[in-house]
């Protein structure tokens, strides 16, 4: 399972990003992006998320995805589509020179934080 290693990764950079005066705050909510091509199972991470989480400034934060579509270019024709089933040739013109344009993110978006009155 891979998501374990993506959600350490993710619970690392989330940490480092808060700001220094704000190190005693909580983290709320860390916004992800991530693209269908990507082979993330969403609720495995979240799973994962919630376990390397413990005990640290993230323990409770919710982690929010949002799935972004596979999206492609024909080479040759221009055409522009989001693609909904495993079949990578244009729609159009049938040709098999396709550039990928989304699909395979997998992008910290934003941090979320609450400040704790003390």
């Amino acid at each position: 399972m891979h998501e374990m290693g993506i959600a350490m990764q993710i619970a690392e950079i989330a940490a480092a990003s808060i700001p220094e005066e704000l190190q005693h705050s909580r983290v709320e909510r860390v916004n992800l992006k991530v693209g269908k091509l990507s082979a993330v199972v969403t609720d495995s991470l979240r799973f994962c998320f919630e376990v390397v989480t413990r005990d640290t400034p993230l323990e409770g934060a919710e982690l929010a995805v949002e799935e972004i579509p596979v999206s492609a270019r024909c080479k040759d024709c221009r055409l522009e589509w989001t693609i909904e089933e495993p079949v990578f040739s244009c729609s159009r013109c049938n040709s098999g020179a396709v550039e990928l344009l989304s699909g395979r993110e997998l992008d910290i978006e934003s941090i979320e934080i609450v400040e704790e009155d003390n």
